[in-house]
């Protein structure tokens, strides 16, 4: 039998065939007022996060969901409403974030511009005129740097690792990563197809500005031949000569798949503006069209490029996706309940835990050039453009 005991600031329950003394029970329940945003790039499970983290929290506490509208722009307008427990029903499986979300570089939240707005005080002012107890953030780099700020100027804050990148320091995997890899790997896969129809060489463009984990395991997974990535500047005479060795073993295509920040090793003496300056006077709108019109002019091969672009981004999260965000959502609950905040959500060695926020917003994860992946990939004889 089920017995509830309740006072005016706090709800106890306990079972009484329990082995539990209730008097020293855990289940004293405080209700918490808690904000959530999600922020930056939009990917696959942010609304099963969500959903993970509003489910957990209303089994285990009395809750009330402040929706924050279109990340921290929302926070700083003071954009949110309040939101019911059926809102969180059926987003399992749907792509994007039924909160909507927006980029707001963290390199600016400081600094007051134009519109001489002081946008990290008046986060925290929104933050208290909510009558907020914890404000939950889900997003990448960016996000987790600017949800440290907000931990550092006294808010309670948790994150959630959501990134197609894969990059956030700490945590073996973010979630929206694998539903990235399966969908990159798909064009891969189609571009075989047609790539040896023609005997085209492809270079396949993928996200990844400064970490080439989704490139990395795109490529091994759609059997790339070269796979170039921003860790590891690649010799231009390498790839072509990964191509010309394709060809005297009568391979009649060549699939490159490149990240987006990948450069090759004259450009890694450049800083990073001048790279973007170099191929806008070439009229090179990214780095693919500049490797393929050298592979072309030195090969004389056909060559195409193929960017998938924000349909990476896209569409429902996979069904691993699904679980670790529901895994990761359910888990802040539980760094709620307990008041552990400045934190941020982690899987380690196949756990999950947390880490400080602060650690996880000092740095990237970028993939070492040791990476057991790297290894397999010259095992199997995949070039990745080095001498």
């Amino acid at each position: 039998m089920l017995f509830f005991l309740i006072d005016k600031q706090k709800t106890k329950h306990y079972n009484k065939n329990s082995e539990v003394n209730p008097e020293e029970s855990e289940a004293y329940k405080l209700r918490r007022k808690i904000g959530i945003l999600t922020a930056g790039g939009d990917c696959p499970g942010l609304n099963a996060a969500i959903r993970g983290v509003a489910k957990a929290s209303y089994e285990r506490f009395d809750v009330e969901f402040i929706g924050i509208a279109d990340g921290y722009r929302g926070l700083i307008e003071g954009d949110y409403r309040t939101m019911g427990q059926s809102e969180f029903s059926g987003i399992l499986t749907l792509g994007g974030t039924i909160l909507g979300t927006s980029r707001r570089p963290y390199r600016n939240m400081q600094v007051i511009e134009e519109d001489n707005v002081d946008k990290v005080a008046l986060m925290k002012s929104n933050y208290m005129r909510m009558g907020l107890d914890c404000l939950v953030t889900l997003g990448g780099n960016g996000t987790h740097k600017t949800a440290n700020l907000l931990s550092e100027e006294g808010l309670n804050v948790i994150a959630l690792p959501k990134t197609i990148d894969n990059d956030i320091y700490g945590t073996d995997v973010t979630f929206g990563f694998h539903t990235a890899v399966d969908i990159a790997t798909d064009v891969v896969d189609r571009i075989h197809t047609t790539a040896n129809s023609h005997g085209r060489v492809m270079v396949i463009e993928l996200m990844g500005n400064k970490a080439g984990w989704l490139t990395l395991y795109a490529g091994i997974a759609g059997g790339a031949d070269i796979i170039l990535l921003p860790e590891m500047p690649y010799s231009l005479d390498s790839v072509i000569a990964s191509i010309e060795k394709r060809i005297e073993n009568r391979h009649r295509f060549t699939i490159i798949v490149v990240a987006e920040g990948a450069y090759d090793k004259t450009m890694a003496k450049m800083k990073n503006k001048e790279r973007i300056q170099f191929l806008k006077e070439k009229n090179f709108p990214t780095i693919s069209y500049y490797l393929a019109s050298e592979i072309e002019q030195k090969t004389g091969l056909e060559t195409r490029v193929v960017i998938p672009g924000h349909y990476l981004r896209g569409g429902n999260p996979s069904p691993y996706d699904r679980v670790l965000s529901t895994q990761f959502g359910s888990y802040a609950a539980r760094l709620i309940e307990k008041g552990q905040y400045g934190q941020t959500v982690a899987m380690v060695n196949g756990k999950i835990s947390s880490n400080p926020l602060k650690v996880a917003a000092s740095q990237s994860k970028f993939v070492p050039k040791d990476h057991q992946m790297i290894k397999c990939g010259n095992d199997i004889g995949v070039s990745f453009g080095q001498e």
